[in-house]
Order: structure tokens, then C-alpha cells, then sequence
């Protein structure tokens, strides 16, 4: 899976790299629907990023894989067959996934920088962000999606920063996704008001 499809942006796409992207981008796409089928697809795209970040020396992206396995898996029985039906965090929850994602940052930032990870402090931002809104998004809240576009936003710039020119561009797309499924997801809240 290491054999180069082809090259963009002077950069060899993998096939592996390229199976991942496009299955991700499946799944993150039908997470915007709110549809239950997301799950298996992002399931699928974690496995195959798992092995990427790991060849990577993104370990804490590689690690993160394994949450959105176990997410998946959660979200798929959690979300029942219609689907999720979005709400609302309360305040006090949204101030607790604050404290946690910068508590976590001091934490790991400091484990990433001494095993020589090929990125720190935003690998950590990556890896935490990703944790809390994927666990508030299993939960079917809105908020997921703001934090996601942080996250999002964030991987762009670290894989383009790294040379990954095909996941910066990836993420550069969700990033995009999540400003449309914040929005779809805060109205399909407030029509149930």
C-alpha cells in the first residue's frame, strides 16, 4: 500500500493515503446528514489512517485512529437507525470538554515532544479535539462541529506544514464540511424547538 498512485503538488500520493483519504472523506461527508451509515465508513478510513500516521511518525494521530474505531462502533448502535437527532450541550459540559482539551494539551504536548514525534503541540490539539468532538458528536450534540473545524483547521496547516499536500487538502475540505454540518445540524435542532 506503500506503491505511489501518482504524484501532487511535487508529492507522491500513496495508495494507501489515497484509499484513506477517500473513505474518510465518505464518511465525514454522510456525518453531515446525520445518517447512521457514517459510522462503518469512518471505521474503514480510521483503520487505513492508523497505518499512514503510524508510518508517519504521527503517533498521536495514529493513535487517535483507534478512538474513532471505538466511536464508530459507539456511534453506530448509539444513533439507532434514523439517524442522530441533534441537540444541545449544557453549559456546564461545554466548560468540562474545554478544561479537558486544555489540561490534556499540557499532558501530551510534553509525551510527544519526548519520543520525537514528527508534530507536538498540534498533534496533541489534533488528537484531544478529535477525541471530545467525536465522543460529543456520538452524543448527537451540534457543538461537535465548531470544534471540528478547529481541529480541522489545525490539521491543514500541520500536514501541509509536514509535506502531506493530499490529507492537508483533505482536511482543508472538512474543515469546509464542518461549517456545513454545524449549520445543518444547529437547524435540525432548532426545528425540534
Amino acid at each position: 500500500m506503500s506503491t505511489i498512485l501518482f504524484t501532487a503538488w511535487g508529492y507522491g500520493v500513496s495508495l494507501l493515503e489515497f484509499i484513506a483519504a477517500l473513505t474518510s472523506f465518505i464518511g465525514v461527508g454522510l456525518g453531515v446528514t446525520a445518517k447512521r451509515i457514517t459510522w462503518p465508513w469512518w471505521a474503514l478510513s480510521s483503520t487505513l489512517y492508523a497505518v499512514f500516521f503510524y508510518q508517519a511518525d504521527l503517533f498521536a494521530s495514529a493513535a487517535l485512529q483507534f478512538v474513532f474505531i471505538a466511536a464508530a462502533i459507539w456511534g453506530w448502535f448509539g444513533w439507532g437507525p434514523q439517524g442522530a437527532k441533534p441537540s444541545k450541550l449544557l453549559a456546564r459540559h461545554r466548560a468540562q470538554w474545554s478544561a479537558a482539551l486544555v489540561l490534556g494539551m499540557l499532558v501530551l504536548t510534553p509525551v510527544l515532544i519526548s519520543i520525537k514525534a514528527a508534530a507536538t503541540w498540534s498533534d496533541a490539539f489534533i488528537f484531544l479535539g478529535s477525541v471530545i468532538a467525536q465522543l460529543i458528536m456520538v452524543y448527537e450534540k451540534y457543538e461537535s462541529w465548531p470544534l471540528w473545524f478547529a481541529v480541522d483547521a489545525v490539521g491543514t496547516i500541520q500536514f501541509a506544514a509536514l509535506g502531506y499536500w493530499f490529507t492537508a487538502v483533505l482536511y482543508l475540505a472538512f474543515t469546509v464540511i464542518a461549517v456545513v454540518g454545524w449549520k445543518r445540524w444547529y437547524e435540525s435542532h432548532r426545528s425540534t424547538l
